[in-house]
């Protein structure tokens, strides 16, 4: 199992959680989008919050700024989420706008909320485990969807919620972060997204 642990981190990385949630947003809203107008968006989404955050990293990770995909240090964090945060306000100010994408925007404002946090507590020394701000948001943002859409899918929100717990021990197995720091980032991904649910469910 110390073996095997270690992909849920590369399968549910931070960077993949965008693209994740658009391609669950779209599974059960294709009747209202052409296959256009959803691969347009997915280019969209991908090159900001894949390919030019991947770009950042190899210019970091060339000036030494950084030393790893995972970033364990704290202050080879901060750059990072800062730049996070602008490409995310970028995504909600031009690419996914309230009106098109209701519930995706909340799920992109939740995130802002949870990159801000965690990148607030870099500067009291605490470092939250990114992996788990994500997979957890990821998956109050599923569970928002079945409420709100009454899709009945009854295994999507456990197996994610089987995923929080791979992920978590993986992150545990790897020796990133200490059980308080996989608690934190839990907390720091689900409690935006929950507060968002009651704007759009």
């Amino acid at each position: 199992m110390k073996k095997i642990l270690p992909i849920f981190s590369y399968i549910f990385h931070p960077l993949f959680t965008p693209i994740q949630a658009c391609f669950l947003y779209f599974l059960f809203h294709n009747a209202d989008y052409n296959i256009k107008q959803i691969t347009s968006f997915f280019w969209q989404v991908s090159i900001v919050t894949i390919l030019i955050p991947m770009a950042l990293y190899y210019l970091l990770r060339f000036t030494g700024k950084i030393d790893s995909i995972m970033i364990a240090d704290l202050e080879q964090r901060k750059i990072p989420l800062v730049f996070q945060s602008f490409l995310i306000i970028l995504l909600l100010r031009k690419g996914i706008p309230l009106e098109y994408y209701p519930e995706l925007h909340f799920f992109f404002l939740g995130a802002l909320f949870s990159t801000l946090f965690a990148l607030g507590l870099l500067y009291i020394k605490f470092k939250a485990s990114l992996h788990m701000l994500a997979i957890s948001a990821l998956t109050v943002f599923v569970f928002g969807l079945n409420i709100h859409l009454q899709m009945g899918s009854v295994y999507l929100v456990p197996f994610l919620l089987l995923m929080n717990g791979f992920v978590a021990s993986s992150r545990l197995v790897m020796q990133a972060h200490t059980p308080n720091e996989i608690i934190i980032g839990v907390l720091l991904g689900s409690i935006p997204q929950i507060a968002f649910l009651f704007l759009w469910l």
